[in-house]
């Protein structure tokens, strides 16, 4: 029982992980990258769907995206998704390609973006605290039942606060990779 709430426990923290990666993806820096609008959503015939899914996505220099979609109909939901984003990007339709120009970010805007990345790590870190305590929790009742020995409950919190540390670790190094790539000129 301890190990499948230490398992769990580690699966959440890593989910959340994951997840606060692919959001860093989202968030521009100096340098044009498809993380940037992958998984922006556009109405597509009254579904919403990931751009990844609707067109081919490239780089085609340091400051410029080329959005391709597989369906011309599409060009026009994903030109308004795109302006309707928080990316302050506006799009340029050249017939069948959206070409995406992403001008120099200047310093205020820069530090905005570290702004929302310190936030956003935070939040993650809240998340691994909420999914620690939620195995603390079931640690206590599996000794309070007597399911399992004090040993085993307290070794099992000592593991569970390595996972916490490790998953608080692996967040703070992402923010900090993300806010020196944010930051370069």
């Amino acid at each position: 029982m301890l190990d499948e709430t230490l398992g769990d426990a580690k699966k959440r923290m890593s989910d959340t992980v994951e997840a606060l990666k692919r959001d860093m993806a989202g968030i521009r820096t100096g340098r044009a990258s498809t993380g940037l609008v992958d998984n922006l959503k556009i109405d597509y015939f009254g579904s919403d769907m990931p751009l990844n899914q609707l067109a081919q996505i490239n780089v085609g220099d340091a400051r410029m995206l080329l959005i391709q979609p597989w369906d011309k109909n599409a060009i026009d939901p994903i030109a308004k998704a795109i302006q309707n984003s928080d990316l302050s990007i506006s799009p340029n339709i050249d017939g069948p390609i959206i070409r995406l120009h992403l001008p120099v970010l200047t310093e205020e805007r820069r530090r905005d973006l570290v702004r929302t990345l310190k936030a956003r790590g935070e939040e993650s870190k809240v998340s691994i605290r909420s999914s620690r305590r939620d195995a603390q929790d079931t640690i206590r009742m599996i000794k309070k039942e007597g399911e399992a020995s004090q040993d085993d409950c307290q070794r099992a919190q000592k593991d569970l606060q390595k996972l916490t540390d490790d998953a608080v670790a692996a967040i703070e190094l992402e923010s900090a990779a993300k806010e020196e790539e944010v930051m370069q000129v």
